[in-house]
Formats: C-alpha cells, structure tokens, sequence
C-alpha cells in the first residue's frame, strides 16, 4: 500500500510531487530545502540550513511511521563543496550513531540561489 506525505506546499500538485511516499517499509524522502513556506531559513549559513533541513525530514519521517534511526542513505547537493564540514557537522549530529551511508556531491546551483543545499533521504522501517 502507498502512503503519500505531503509538506503542504502548493507546489506539490503543480509539479506532482511528495514530501515522502511509504511503499510497505521503504520511505523516500523528496529533496528538502531550508525554506519554510516563503521564509528562508538560515541565509547564508550552511550548518543552519543543513540542520533546518534534518528537522524537516524528521518530521515527514515521523508522519510516515518511522524515524531518523531508520534511514539508510543520505543525499547531499551542496553548492560550495568547500562548506562540506558544516553541512557534515550537523549530519553528524543527527546520525553520529546511525551511520548511514551518506552521499555529498557539489550543484552549479538549486531552484533559489539563497539555498545552500538540499537533502534527501531513503529509510526502510525495521531496519534497526
């Protein structure tokens, strides 16, 4: 059975898309930025917007019945890949006893030049 989890963004069924989908006990979490609704959230600082984002993604696991300790595999498209260790610091702080496995690749640039990065995240539920 699938379980669509929406963030609420109108852009949702513009583009048709989903903040996550659970297929039984696989969650694929969307490419998720630091921008709540209009707002920006930490502008210019990447640890904030890496962190912001994790909160996010934590939320839409929690609506699809799992948690942070199921996922498996992390995406991250970062636009400065110099800033790495910001975004890995709050990465860790999230995942220092998880471990996934945890994928950061550098992007020209993403839909709006204030987003530092964007992450999106695999979960299995059960897997821990």
């Amino acid at each position: 059975m699938r379980k669509n989890i929406s963030s609420g963004s109108p852009w949702e069924d513009v583009v048709g898309y989903s903040r996550a989908v659970r297929i039984g006990n696989v969650i694929e979490v969307a490419g998720t930025t630091a921008m709540d609704g209009d707002v920006l959230v930490g502008k210019g600082d990447v640890y904030t917007q890496t962190h912001y984002i994790f909160t996010k993604i934590e939320k839409a696991l929690t609506e699809a019945g799992a948690s942070m300790e199921d996922v498996v595999r992390t995406r991250m498209y970062i636009t400065d890949i110099t800033r790495w260790e910001e975004a890995g610091k709050a990465h860790g702080e999230f995942f220092k006893d998880i471990k996934p496995v945890a994928t950061m690749v550098e992007v020209s640039n993403l839909i709006d030049t204030g987003l530092l990065i964007e992450i999106e995240v695999s979960a299995i539920v059960g897997s821990r």
